[in-house]
């Protein structure tokens, strides 16, 4: 059910892939709602019979989603193309065993981009700051700050994010 409901606007002909519409439940927990992210690892472990970790969940459900979406062509009595995701787009999926590419994953927090003021690696976020402390409180040491609920790979911004970091 959960696949039938976040193929929805990609068959709508709305979006390409299911976590470029924003109020789809994958969008969100792609994006790392709680919630989202909790309910798609409920799903999935129902699914599989069986207890599977977070980040195996996501890998999971984003296979089952991109292989259930594929666009099915007209068979041969004449049926209308059933619209889904491109067979070239959910083979680039299947090889990546679901997992998302840095640049997809930050593409889906973008409220780093806006409000986390500057975003990089520690060095670059830390040497922001020495030039631009003065912006910031008297008891503030440094300036990076891990970005949280995400898988970072070592990025940092420069205000932690402690309310809805994501979404």
């Amino acid at each position: 059910m959960a696949t039938y409901i976040d193929l929805n606007p990609v068959r709508a002909g709305l979006v390409e892939a299911p976590k470029e519409y924003r109020w789809c439940g994958y969008a969100a927990a792609v994006a790392g709602k709680k919630h989202a992210r909790s309910g798609l690892r409920t799903a999935m472990t129902t699914w599989a019979h069986g207890e599977i970790g977070e980040g195996a969940s996501m890998e999971k459900y984003r296979e089952l989603l991109f292989g259930t979406g594929e666009q099915r062509n007209p068979g041969a009595n004449g049926q209308r193309v059933k619209r889904g995701i491109s067979k070239k787009r959910v083979e680039e999926v299947m090889a990546k065993k679901g997992k998302l590419t840095r640049w997809e994953m930050l593409r889906c927090r973008v409220r780093y981009f806006c409000d986390g003021a500057v975003m990089g690696t520690k060095d670059f976020v830390n040497g922001i700051f020495e030039h631009e402390g003065h912006r910031f409180g008297p008891k503030r040491q440094t300036g990076a700050r891990p970005m949280r609920h995400v898988e970072a790979h070592g990025l940092t911004t420069l205000r932690d994010l402690r309310l809805k970091p994501v979404g």
